[in-house]
C-alpha cells in the first residue's frame, strides 16, 4: 500500500518542482535568524511592515500587512501573497487597530468582590494570585463533587481558546461546534471523511452553489473576495436560502427556500439526478456502498469497531458480510452480487481490496481548472477501473443462505437509497419549500449535467454553510446534502469539495497549545459521565463535547449532576440555546472563571477575569487554511499587548505548570519558545526560522508542500485520506488504506455508524423532517405566532457577537435589524427603522423594522448575539435584543443535539411607549439609559483608540 502512495507521490514530483520554482522556494532558509521581537521594538522614526494573518473574523485565515510606524499599528491591509484571500481583507479586518487601542480593553486580571446580583465590582490582582486562587476553588470542586461538576466553554474567532475543564478530568466541554461546523464535519466523519463541507472555491467551479451563508460579507467559510470572484467567474451561480444576499442578487438561481426545509432541496436534487442518469456509475460501485448487499430480515450483526474518536462501539448493520456466511468469515468483507461472475463477491476493508484484486499503478494527469494565478494546479488521478471479471450490481435480488441455513433475500444498498429520495420530486420539494419546481429541477440540473465532460469530473461542489446546521434536524440536513457531491462526482475533484486543508504544521485549531490532547480531551471512558450522552448517544462516539443545553440544564437541577464551576475562554451563553436560561444557569454557579478581551456579557458573570490578548499582540504561531484553500502562512506579532494581557495559550501553559501537571511526559515545563517550535516542526527547524521564511516570501501552497497529501485530488483512490485523517487529528494513528474514514471504507449512502447507534432504521439515509415549530409541525403554535424566524445572517462589520464597541463599524450599524417583508409591514402598521417587539412562546427583545423584499411575506429574518458595551451593568443588556431570548431551548437534533435556533414562529408588532419599559420604544439599561441607536451618538467618541499609556 505504501508502495502505491509512492508512486503517485513520484507522478506529481515535476509539477511540484515547477510549481515550485514560480512561487519561491518552499524549504525554510536555515540561516535566517531574524529575532520575533525584532518585530516590534519601536524606533524612533521607524516604520515596518509585517506580514500575519488577520482574526478580525471567522477561521478564513485571511493575509495582511500591518504597518507599524514607532511601534504603533497604523494600518492593516491585504497581502498580495495571500492567494486564499486575494490580497483583500475586509472592514473588520481594518477596524483592528480600533479593537487593539480600545480604552475598554481588559488589561489585568481581574477578581470580583461583589456578588452577582448586583453590578459587578473588580480588584486589580496580580497573575499569580488570580490564576492560584481559580486552581484552589477548581481542586475543592473536584474534591467535593467529582471532576465532572466542572465545565468549560469555547467559542471562536480568537480560535486560540484552550479548554481548561480537562485539567481537573472533567469530560463537559460545552464548544460552539455544536452548533457551528460540528454537524457537518461530524456528519462526514462517519459517512465519508472529517471535515469535507468545504469546496475549493479558488478553483473557480464551474457552477458556484451558495447554499446558506453569505460569505461574501463575512469570512468565515471563504473570504469575502474568493467568494466575489467565484460567483463572478462562474457559468452558474445559484443561491439556496431563505433570504436574498447581497450576492444573491447577482445569482442566476435563487432558491428561496421555507426556513428550515434545506433537505427536502437536497433530496430533491438527488431525486434529479437519478431519474436523469447524472450519476457516475463506476464511482458509485467502486467507491460507495451502493452494491453492498442487505438482508432486511436478517438480525443485525458486526463486530467492535473504533470511531476514530478513541471509542470503541459495537457495529451493528443489517448488510450482509462474510461472516454472516460462514463460520470464521470476516466481518470486514461486504458481500456484493457479481454481474459478471452471477455470484456473490466482496470488498475486504481490512485491505481496501476487491476480492482477487492486486495493487495497481496509479495514473493521472495535471489538474485542468481555472485556477488563481500562481497557485498549483495539482495532479488528478485517473478513476480506478474493476477488474474485467467484475460488476458490482447495483440493482436485483439474490438469494443467499446465512450460516444458519437460513434463506434470505439480498439487495444492494443503492436500491433503498434511490427508494429513500423517490417521494422528493420537484413538485412534491415544491409544496415543502415553497420554491417552483421548475427552478428546483432546473438549477439541480445545471449543477449536475457536466459542462465538460472530457475532465471526468462535475462542475464544482456545494459551500454548504452555517444556516443548514442551526434546524431541528440538523444532522440529516447536512448529509443530504454532502450526499450530492458523490453523486455527482465533485468529491475531492478540481472545484469540489475538498475539505479541510491538510497542511505539515499545527495551525488549524488553537496552533500549538493542544499538542498534547492528554491534558485537553477527556480519556474515552469519561464519556459515561458526559452530560447529553444518554439524550444524544452520538456525543459519547464523537467524544469531545457535552451537550450545552443539558449542561445549562444541569447548572439549573442537578440532572443527571449538579455542575458548579465553569470555565469560559472565550465562549458565551448566548449562542445556542434560550439566553434567558443559560444566563440564570451561569449566576448560580459556585464559579466561574473567563478569558476575553472585554467585559462582555459573560465576563460580567465571572469571579476571575483574565485578560487576553489581540490578533495584532500574539506571540505567532503558524496559520493554515481551515478551508480548502491550501494556504499555509504565519501568524505574527505586530504590537506590544495592553497592560498584563497575555495570549490565550500562554495562559494556558501557566495554569498547567502551577497545577504541576506535565505537559508532556519527556517535557514537563515547555517555554513557549519550545510549543512554538513544536509546531512547525514538519517545516522548519524552528519557529523563528520558518516566520522569517514567510516574511520575506509570503504564504506557501500546500499543493507543493505536500503534493500527496493536498496536491493530489481523489485522495480515495491512494490511501492519502485516511494517511492523515480525522483520527489523526485527534493523535489517534492514520493508515494507507484506499478509500474513505469509515467501517466499510466507502462513502456510506447507509451509514453504519448511524445504524448502530439507532438500531430502528430511522437514519439509515438521509431524510427530511419538519422543523419542530413549522406550520405543518406545530399549526396551532404558528397561528398564534404566524411569522416565520430566520436567524443569523452574516453583517459586513460585525462577527457573531463581536465588534460592537468599535466606532467604525458601530457607526455602520448602529442597533439590531429584522428584515420584514414590507407587505407584511403594512399589514402590521411596521415603517422602515421603527423599533419592534419579536415575541415567541419562549420570550421576547426588540430590534429596529427593516424593510426588505428579500424575505418572504410571513417571514423575518433577526440579527442575533447583540450586546450592549455601553450599559454598565450586570449582563450588558444581552436580554434586550439578543434573539436567542425567543428560541425553544428544547428543539434540538436528535443525532447531534444542535439547537432549533432558525426557522421558529414569532409574532412582531410595534414598540410604543405603551408597551415598552420607561416608555422608551428604544431598548433601555436598568437605569433608562438608552442603547446607542444613531452613529451620531457622542459616546462613540468615547471608544477613540488609546495609543499612550495602555500599561
Amino acid at each position: 500500500m505504501k508502495k502505491e502512495r509512492l508512486l503517485t507521490r513520484r507522478s506529481f514530483l515535476s509539477l511540484a518542482a515547477a510549481s515550485a520554482a514560480a512561487l519561491g522556494a518552499v524549504s525554510i532558509a536555515q540561516g535566517n535568524t531574524v529575532a520575533l521581537a525584532q518585530q516590534v521594538t519601536p524606533t524612533s522614526g521607524s516604520v515596518r511592515r509585517i506580514r500575519t494573518a488577520c482574526r478580525g473574523c471567522g477561521k478564513m485565515e485571511c493575509g495582511v500587512w500591518v504597518t507599524v510606524e514607532n511601534g504603533r499599528a497604523v494600518k492593516v491591509e491585504g497581502d498580495e501573497s495571500a492567494f486564499q484571500s486575494r490580497g483583500n481583507c475586509c472592514t473588520k479586518s481594518q477596524a483592528s487597530i480600533q479593537a487593539s487601542y480600545h480604552p475598554d480593553r481588559l488589561k489585568w486580571p481581574l477578581i470580583r468582590t461583589n456578588g452577582k446580583d448586583a453590578n459587578p465590582e473588580w480588584r486589580r490582582a496580580s497573575w499569580e494570585e488570580a490564576l492560584d486562587y481559580v486552581i484552589e476553588k477548581g481542586n475543592q470542586i473536584r474534591d467535593q463533587y467529582g471532576p465532572e461538576a466542572i465545565a468549560g466553554i469555547a467559542g471562536t474567532s480568537r480560535v486560540w481558546p484552550v479548554e481548561w475543564q480537562g485539567l481537573w478530568g472533567s469530560p463537559n466541554s460545552m464548544q460552539a461546534w455544536q452548533i457551528c461546523k460540528g454537524p457537518r464535519q461530524l456528519m462526514g466523519g462517519m459517512v465519508d471523511c472529517f471535515a469535507f463541507s468545504w469546496m475549493a472555491t479558488y478553483e473557480h467551479p464551474r457552477v458556484y452553489v451558495q447554499w446558506g451563508g453569505a460569505s461574501e460579507l463575512s469570512n468565515y467559510d471563504d473570504s469575502c473576495r474568493t467568494t466575489v470572484e467565484t460567483a463572478k467567474k462562474a457559468d452558474v451561480h445559484i443561491v439556496v436560502d431563505p433570504r436574498q444576499t447581497n450576492l444573491g442578487k447577482e445569482a442566476d438561481y435563487w432558491l428561496n427556500i421555507r426556513p428550515g426545509t434545506d433537505a427536502a432541496v437536497a433530496l430533491c436534487w438527488a431525486h434529479v439526478i437519478l431519474e436523469n442518469d447524472l450519476y457516475d456509475d463506476l464511482y458509485i460501485k467502486r467507491w460507495t456502498d451502493g452494491p453492498f448487499l442487505t438482508v432486511a430480515d436478517m438480525e443485525p450483526t458486526g463486530y467492535p469497531e473504533n470511531s476514530g474518536f478513541g471509542v470503541v462501539f459495537d457495529l451493528k448493520t443489517r448488510m450482509l458480510k462474510e461472516a454472516d456466511l460462514v463460520e470464521g468469515g470476516s466481518p470486514q468483507r461486504w458481500m456484493v452480487w457479481d454481474n459478471l461472475g452471477n455470484r456473490l463477491t466482496y470488498f475486504d476493508a481490512s485491505t481496501g481490496l476487491w476480492e482477487g484484486e492486486a495493487f495497481r499503478e496509479l495514473t493521472g494527469k495535471e489538474a485542468e481548472a481555472d485556477f488563481v494565478s500562481g497557485v498549483a494546479p495539482g495532479f488528478l488521478v485517473d478513476p480506478t477501473q474493476f477488474d474485467p471479471l467484475i460488476d458490482p450490481a447495483l440493482f436485483g435480488e439474490f438469494e443467499v443462505t446465512l450460516k444458519d441455513g437460513t434463506v434470505h433475500k439480498a439487495h444492494p444498498v443503492w436500491e433503498d437509497y434511490i427508494e429513500s429520495v423517490a417521494e422528493y420530486t420537484p413538485e412534491r420539494a415544491s409544496e415543502i419549500t415553497g420554491v417552483d419546481a421548475r427552478i428546483l429541477e432546473e438549477s439541480c440540473l445545471a449543477w449536475a449535467t457536466r459542462l465538460d465532460p472530457e475532465k471526468g469530473y462535475g462542475n464544482g461542489g456545494i459551500q454548504y454553510m452555517l444556516a443548514t446546521e442551526h434546524q431541528g434536524h440538523a444532522g440529516q440536513t447536512v448529509r443530504s446534502i454532502g450526499a450530492l457531491a458523490h453523486l455527482a462526482g465533485v468529491w475531492d475533484t478540481p472545484g469540489g469539495q475538498r475539505g479541510s486543508t491538510h497542511a505539515p504544521v499545527m495551525g488549524g485549531h488553537a496552533g500549538f497549545a493542544n499538542c498534547n490532547p492528554l491534558i485537553t480531551m477527556p480519556a474515552p471512558d469519561a464519556a459515561v459521565k458526559m452530560i447529553g450522552t444518554d439524550s444524544f448517544p452520538i456525543l459519547g462516539y464523537v467524544n469531545m463535547f457535552a451537550d450545552e443545553n443539558k449542561t445549562f440544564e444541569a447548572m439549573h437541577d442537578g440532572s443527571p449532576y449538579r455542575v458548579r464551576m465553569l470555565c469560559a475562554t472565550s465562549g458565551d451563553f448566548m449562542h445556542q440555546g434560550n439566553a434567558g436560561y443559560n444566563w440564570e444557569a451561569i449566576l448560580g454557579l459556585d464559579f466561574m472563571v473567563g478569558v476575553d478581551l472585554w467585559m462582555t456579557p459573560s465576563m460580567s458573570a465571572c469571579d476571575v477575569v483574565f485578560p487576553a490578548q489581540h490578533w495584532l499582540e500574539v506571540e505567532g504561531c503558524p496559520r493554515t487554511s481551515q478551508a480548502s484553500h491550501g494556504a499555509i502562512g504565519a501568524h505574527q506579532k505586530c504590537v506590544q499587548a495592553p497592560g498584563e494581557a497575555l495570549w490565550d495559550p500562554e495562559i494556558f501553559r501557566l495554569l498547567v505548570a502551577r497545577m504541576g501537571i506535565p505537559y508532556f511526559p519527556d517535557n514537563p515545563t515547555p517555554t513557549l519558545r519550545q510549543l512554538q517550535d513544536m509546531s512547525v516542526a514538519g517545516m522548519a527547524p524552528s519557529f523563528e526560522q520558518y516566520a522569517a521564511e514567510f516574511q520575506e516570501n509570503g504564504w506557501w501552497d500546500c499543493k507543493v508542500v505536500e503534493p500527496e497529501e493536498w496536491g493530489t485530488y481523489r485522495r480515495y483512490e491512494t490511501g492519502a485520506l485516511r494517511h492523515r485523517n480525522k483520527g489523526g487529528i485527534l493523535g489517534v494513528p492514520g493508515d494507507d488504506l484506499r478509500g474513505f474514514y469509515t467501517p466499510t471504507l466507502k462513502a456510506e449512502l447507509r451509514s453504519t455508524v448511524l445504524e448502530s447507534y439507532f438500531g430502528d432504521g430511522r437514519y439509515n439515509f438521509p431524510t427530511y423532517t419538519e422543523p419542530p415549530h413549522s406550520p405543518i409541525a406545530d399549526p396551532d403554535l404558528c397561528e398564534e405566532y404566524p411569522i416565520i424566524l430566520t436567524t443569523g445572517r452574516r453583517i459586513p462589520v460585525y462577527f457573531h457577537s463581536e465588534h460592537r464597541q468599535l466606532p467604525w463599524c458601530r457607526e455602520q450599524w448602529p442597533a439590531p435589524r429584522v428584515e420584514i417583508n414590507p407587505e407584511t409591514a403594512k399589514e402590521l402598521g411596521i415603517a422602515q427603522g421603527d423599533w419592534v417587539w419579536i415575541e415567541s412562546k419562549w420570550g421576547k427583545v426588540r430590534q429596529t423594522a427593516d424593510l426588505y423584499y428579500g424575505v418572504a411575506p410571513n417571514v423575518a429574518n433577526a440579527e442575533h448575539q447583540w450586546w450592549f458595551p455601553e450599559l454598565d451593568q450586570l449582563g450588558k443588556g444581552f436580554e434586550l435584543c439578543c434573539i436567542n431570548e425567543c428560541v425553544d431551548r428544547n428543539a434540538q437534533d436528535p443525532i447531534f443535539g444542535a439547537v432549533n435556533i432558525r426557522a421558529f414562529p414569532v409574532k412582531i408588532y410595534k414598540a410604543t411607549a405603551e408597551n415598552s419599559p420607561f416608555r422608551n420604544p428604544v431598548p433601555c439599561g436598568n437605569d433608562g439609559t438608552e442603547i446607542i441607536c444613531d452613529a451620531a451618538d457622542p459616546r462613540l467618541k468615547e471608544w477613540q483608540p488609546v495609543y499612550e499609556g495602555r500599561e
